[in-house]
């Protein structure tokens, strides 16, 4: 694509990129193509007029459809919100509009974000652009799918479990996780409030740096956001630290596939012979194995609670279209017709783990080993500035192949989660292609709470 001469040229360039490929590549839900060329000529105007224009002015954004864009619809790719438009804006949304950032459409997802390869989305079919036949990864595939498609610079996007991440890796794109509470998550329509992180997923690291600048901090309507300064990352992405101590835990390769352990490793020397103080040093981090159980348990959880508004009375598909004698009937129906096979099985284990008889033993449980993994990251960041490893243990598989069997997607987060679990800031980077299927693997770097700017400087030192 060539350099556009406006941001109205560089917004209608992505709009018939979009109109010629997406009908096969299925990465937006819905595109506000009039709304974004009339933010692009409003931009335009005022630059022509010497007047001043936001840090994102001309920067092509897509947003995930778990994010309330004011006035759009807001489905979380499921029939239960198919028609529903929301009411007002995510904060974080608010921040790039008045930056400029130029909002070309809401890309898809797994129903609800329950998914790990974005092929459970009841309203599209979304590919990975680099091979037709494979996932794009989930959950949030689609917006992985437009930027590697060309569609658009970077996405908001959200991660529970490596929904960011996993996708990015994917589909050779950057995806950051920040801290938990760093970016404010009203607005959305979160899977499980303890784990959600709003974060940018682009097409290089300097994009996500730009839009991560823009959506972080204090935000009155979460409190988790209190005390959390804005930071221009982009102006000291190019720095480097003078000693960067890595680890590198062993069990993070215990189960990965050959090709993606030796991009990774390879990815992970190359940044040791190019950076002068870089000391790279395995470890055994023996509670990872536990992230995982840990993650679902307490994620179902959270998630089963979170459901219960989607009755048709208060949310959702309407009552009126649902047959039955009684109200429990008629909700039954309702999110049998409307709700997917992976939803309804989260919110059937959540809900019997939070049962009174089996609280104690599971949900209580998880509650202590997250605050156990915690304690062990809060460690493991006494010896080392950074840990790195795989994003996942495979590249992206065939459509289809693992649609009978939830288990193994669910093994696919086993290296993401446990940067949740501990509400670290976590990304992922192209580590180059596997030499079997020549396809993408990631590159996952974890830092210390509140290491953003390490972590975006660590990230374009190998990007670079």
């Amino acid at each position: 694509m060539k350099n556009p001469d406006s941001v109205e040229e560089n917004v209608r360039s992505r709009l018939e990129l979009i109109s010629a490929r997406d009908s096969r590549i299925g990465a937006f839900i819905e595109v506000y193509a009039e709304d974004a060329i009339a933010q692009a000529r409003d931009i335009d105007a005022r630059m022509k007029a010497g007047k001043k224009v936001g840090s994102l002015a001309g920067l092509v954004v897509g947003i995930k459809n778990s994010i309330a864009v004011r006035g759009k619809r807001l489905t979380c790719a499921s029939k239960m919100l198919e028609n529903y438009a929301a009411p007002y804006s995510a904060t974080a949304v608010e921040r790039i509009i008045a930056e400029d950032g130029v909002i070309i459409g809401s890309t898809n997802l797994d129903e609800f974000s329950c998914g790990s390869d974005c092929s459970r989305s009841k309203l599209a079919k979304t590919v990975n652009p680099l091979d037709f036949e494979r996932v794009p990864g989930g959950s949030s595939g689609g917006s992985a799918a437009a930027v590697a498609a060309g569609f658009c610079d970077v996405t908001l996007s959200e991660d529970t479990g490596g929904s960011i991440r996993l996708p990015a890796a994917f589909c050779g794109a950057v995806g950051v996780k920040p801290t938990y509470g760093a970016v404010s998550r009203y607005g959305i329509c979160d899977l499980a409030m303890s784990f959600d992180q709003l974060g940018p997923l682009g097409r290089d690291v300097g994009s996500c740096a730009r839009l991560l600048s823009t959506v972080m901090g204090e935000d009155g309507r979460d409190a988790m956001t209190a005390g959390v300064a804005r930071v221009d990352y982009s102006a000291h992405l190019n720095s480097f630290p003078k000693r960067l101590r890595v680890g590198v835990p062993k069990e993070f390769f215990s189960g990965c596939d050959e090709w993606v352990s030796e991009a990774v490793w390879g990815k992970i020397k190359a940044l040791e012979s190019a950076r002068d103080g870089v000391e790279i040093r395995e470890f055994s981090f023996p509670i990872l194995k536990y992230a995982l159980p840990i993650y679902y348990i307490l994620c179902a959880s959270e998630f089963s609670s979170a459901m219960q508004k989607y009755d048709g009375l208060k949310y959702g598909m309407p009552w009126s279209e649902a047959n039955g004698r009684d109200l429990n009937e008629i909700v039954s129906t309702v999110r049998d017709r409307a709700l997917g096979a992976e939803v309804k099985r989260r919110i059937l284990i959540g809900t019997y783990v939070t049962t009174k008889e089996f609280r104690d033993a599971w949900y209580s449980k998880a509650l202590k080993a997250r605050d156990a993994l915690k304690k062990e990251f809060a460690r493991v960041f006494d010896d080392f500035d950074a840990v790195m490893g795989p994003t996942a243990p495979m590249v992206a598989w065939k459509l289809g192949e693992k649609d009978q069997d939830p288990l193994q997607m669910y093994l696919a987060d086993i290296l993401a989660v446990p940067a949740n679990c501990a509400g670290l800031p976590a990304a992922s980077v192209p580590a180059g292609r596997t030499k079997k299927e020549n396809m993408p693997a990631g590159l996952q770097v974890i830092a210390p709470w509140g290491g953003e700017q390490a972590l975006l400087q660590i990230l374009r030192a190998c990007e670079k």
